[in-house]
């Protein structure tokens, strides 16, 4: 697709306020594909005055009939999933056929999921002598990683729009041109004037500017924690609404009982998605001394299997973010078993699949969000020892816990300290919430938890 030099705001695409531009680069040859506007202060301005006038006819619109126009937006990204994906390779390196089936395929299942939600939301039920009413928000902030482009994108806007809330988004400065499509496609699906609207730019600009903004009723963001505290804080002393999506250091819990091959196997597939680049990846495999080492070979194996299979990370900052965290797992004392720091390829951003064996948990790549393709197999002694590693972070968003018998999975995924896990690799499903416990977030997002999100509580008494 081709950049657009501009803003979308009050449902046409708008002259920036100023006159700085960021570059596109593609990770795969560091090649700068586009430049779009650095947003400022004032576009941000524009674009949430618009929300504000859009909202009243919004939030007054039927359910029946936002309905429809999230149904016609998910028709528009089925008609352009190919673009989609084209566009999140150029900008993300994701693999094209990932692209095609992840990043262009998921946002249409969610999208899909709130065009029935919204027409079948109970927005309003009697309770004894009330009647409660579940309102919009309001004006919702939305801000948005570059891992999954649109896939975040639809996960905030779809449900705000079920909810009768208007939306201004700021997209990573990385990743702008999936989201100058998803504006197109919001255009194009008839989505009344303002009601969504798009300020490209800077974190620490526009970002902030929209966190900060008093005509902003939610934030919704998606991203680090360290970055979330600063939203949240700003939020708090506003006493503002805010939904947040943070980090993870996910555990991968193979009790002595499971298939043992089929849990190593999955789950390096896994953490490779996506070149590592996933909040949720199960980066901390935890496997029985008893099998400790038929799983490192396992996981060595597996892991070599990639090579080039995946894409490169992001950007040069997280390359050597992430060849950092490598070098470290080494100086602590951690063994490669596959890949290592080195990069693979002259040109681009690429890291090999690397795997760490002797991995204790006190380990810096045991306990921090390495964001890459990078796994650590942690032995454990007993139950209890496992649940005392898989719970002994500060992040809490996701796991998988295997084992032969699946109430005995479930019986320990209770005791994880963790929003989702997945039991014996169950499947992604759009309609259940996903978020985290402890640092890794406030709030949840998809189906009908994540609707409630962006709706508030009236009552009325007779």
């Amino acid at each position: 697709m081709k950049a657009h030099d501009g803003m979308y705001i009050g449902g046409a695409w708008r002259a920036a306020a100023g006159t700085d531009t960021i570059a596109v680069v593609d990770p795969a040859d560091e090649q700068v594909i586009a430049h779009v506007p650095a947003g400022v202060a004032e576009d941000v301005d524009a674009a949430v005055f618009a929300a504000h006038e859009a909202f009243p006819a919004w939030a007054a619109t039927p359910p029946a009939e936002r309905a429809a126009r999230i149904a016609a937006l998910r028709d528009v990204l089925v008609a352009r999933k190919d673009e989609i994906a084209e566009t999140v390779t150029a900008e993300l390196g994701a693999p094209l056929q990932f692209s095609q089936t992840v990043h262009a395929g998921v946002p249409v299942l969610v999208a899909g999921s709130y065009a029935e939600l919204a027409a079948s939301y109970a927005f309003e039920e009697k309770v004894g002598n009330s009647t409660v009413y579940a309102e919009p928000v309001g004006v919702v902030g939305a801000i948005t990683p570059w891992n999954y482009p649109l896939h975040q994108i639809v996960a905030k806007v779809a449900p705000a729009l079920a909810a009768g809330c208007t939306v201004v988004l700021k997209p990573a400065e990385d990743t702008p041109l999936t989201a100058q499509l998803f504006a197109e496609a919001v255009h194009e699906a008839g989505i009344p004037a303002g009601v969504f609207n798009l300020v490209t730019g800077l974190g620490t600009v526009a970002g902030q500017a929209l966190a900060e903004h008093p005509g902003v009723d939610l934030v919704s963001f998606t991203g680090s924690t360290a970055v979330g505290k600063q939203i949240g804080a700003t939020a708090g002393a506003a006493v503002k609404r805010v939904a947040l999506e943070l980090g993870g250091k996910s555990a991968n819990v193979i009790l002595p009982s499971a298939d043992l091959a089929k849990a190593v196997a999955v789950g390096i597939a896994n953490v490779m998605g996506n070149s590592g680049q996933t909040c949720s990846a199960w980066t901390r495999m935890l496997v029985h001394t008893s099998q400790y080492d038929e799983a490192v070979a396992l996981a060595a194996e597996a892991a070599a299997k990639y090579g080039d299979r995946i894409g490169p990370l992001v950007n040069a900052k997280q390359h050597a973010r992430v060849r950092g965290y490598i070098e470290k797992g080494v100086a602590e004392g951690a063994r490669i078993v596959a890949g290592g720091p080195e990069a693979p390829r002259d040109k681009g951003y690429f890291v090999s699949p690397t795997v760490f064996a002797d991995v204790t948990p006190e380990m810096t790549i045991a306990q921090e969000e390495i964001f890459g393709p990078v796994v650590s197999i942690i032995r454990y002694e007993d139950e209890a020892d496992a649940l005392r590693i898989a719970n002994g972070t500060v992040y809490g968003l996701a796991g998988a816990v295997w084992a032969g018998d699946e109430a005995e999975a479930v019986a320990f995924a209770r005791r994880m300290d963790t929003g989702q896990v997945d039991i014996n690799g169950g499947r992604f499903n759009p309609l259940a919430p996903f978020g985290g416990y402890k640092q890794s977030g406030v709030g949840r997002e998809l189906g009908a938890h994540g609707l409630s999100e962006y709706l508030q509580t009236k009552s009325l008494q007779f």
